[in-house]
């Protein structure tokens, strides 16, 4: 029985997780955990620790908020910033992040700032943009990217890396195929320039696998894979869902129970009008709380006493109602929004959405319960 919204954080679960990716693996293989997002809406400070105790090899995180929240968690491993900005120049440098440089333009900024501070052999990630269209430098720059990284003695190129688009779906098998294709031809090329100019260049690790590139393309995984959705619990496809265990279970108590006449409605703008006596319970957990409204009008289901209980009407900024017409239970009871049995995936589905942007929308004021 819980008395709040409350999301329980299964670190065995997280331990799991990471020993099944991690068998998926060579012996010498690095593993980078993805931790941005709050570690997918749980508790970034406790699942990272979690993890360097594992003996993880790096983590990965978006924005360098998220980076200096790691090292103010007392995480020393090094992170690598998906998504830098210069506005965060002063941060990243200031809680040893290392950049992913994903245009010719960036770079030039990151290799200024070094440069104003007299800093040299700072570790940086380069990204190619393979096939996804969203970050990353193109094939026709390299001899551009080579010429800046000769300029300069402020960077040291820890990795090349990019990102596949679609490796959880076994119908885009070519394109991720040719994803990976074009990730070779641009490493080979720019490796072949840089030792042209410089026969002393060490060639960089290489990275493209996140969860499903491990599962589906093992062959794919180079020196390092980055793996965020596996280490939580899913693996994207029911087979390899099987290898893991969810890390969260969201649970909520029953505020109240009403008696819905027929004919009655039930939430704003009458979004449920009951055609017979119904019963409603109401859970303190809305769209404010990452439950948005597409999971109304009985798109979403909770678990009472292990019977389902649809969701009725529109999604409340801080409340839901489900209805309980068939379940004996009372105000103070437990309602599970997900758990080990029930998954997120699950939940997430039956609104049309993904298991992603339901944990990683999951508010802070929904409290967070470590299960050591």
């Amino acid at each position: 029985m819980v008395k709040e919204p409350t999301l329980f954080i299964d670190l065995n679960a997280l331990a799991h997780n990471y020993r099944a990716l991690r068998q998926q693996l060579y012996a010498d293989t690095k593993f980078l955990a993805v931790v941005k997002a709050s570690s997918y809406g749980h508790a970034p400070g406790p699942v990272a620790q979690k993890l360097v105790d594992l003996g993880v090899d790096y983590f990965g995180v978006a924005y360098a908020l998220e980076g200096a929240e790691l090292r103010a968690a007392g995480i020393s491993t090094p992170i690598l910033l998906l998504h830098p900005m210069a506005a965060h120049f002063e941060q990243i440098l200031a809680y040893n992040l290392e950049p992913s440089l994903y245009s010719v333009s960036l770079m030039r900024q990151w290799i200024d700032f070094l440069e104003s501070k007299n800093i040299t052999d700072y570790p940086v990630h380069l990204k190619f943009n393979s096939g996804l269209n969203r970050l990353g430098m193109n094939f026709e720059e390299i001899t551009e990217v080579v010429s800046a990284i000769l300029g300069t003695n402020s960077l040291r190129i820890c990795s090349v890396f990019s990102h596949l688009g679609a490796s959880d779906d076994p119908n885009a098998e070519e394109f991720t195929r040719d994803q990976i294709t074009r990730y070779d031809s641009f490493y080979e090329t720019f490796t072949e320039k840089m030792r042209d100019k410089n026969p002393l260049f060490n060639n960089p690790w290489r990275h493209l696998c996140n969860t499903s590139g491990v599962l589906n393309y093992p062959e794919a995984q180079y020196n390092m894979v980055r793996c965020g959705i596996g280490l939580y619990g899913y693996g994207n496809d029911p087979k390899y869902d099987r290898l893991l265990r969810p890390v969260a279970q969201l649970k909520a108590p029953i505020l109240q129970i009403h008696q819905v006449s027929a004919g009655q409605s039930v939430g704003y703008n009458h979004g449920f009008i009951a055609q017979k006596p119904t019963v409603i319970a109401s859970l303190p957990l809305g769209h404010a709380d990452g439950l948005h409204r597409i999971f109304g009008k009985e798109n979403g289901c909770v678990w009472i006493h292990d019977q389902p209980a649809p969701i009725l009407g529109n999604v409340c900024m801080d409340m839901l109602m489900v209805d309980v017409t068939n379940i004996p239970c009372e105000a103070g009871d437990t309602a599970v929004i997900f758990d080990q049995q029930h998954g997120a995936q699950d939940f997430a589905e039956g609104a049309g959405t993904i298991s992603y942007e339901l944990l990683t929308g999951l508010s802070k004021r929904i409290r967070r319960s470590i299960v050591p």
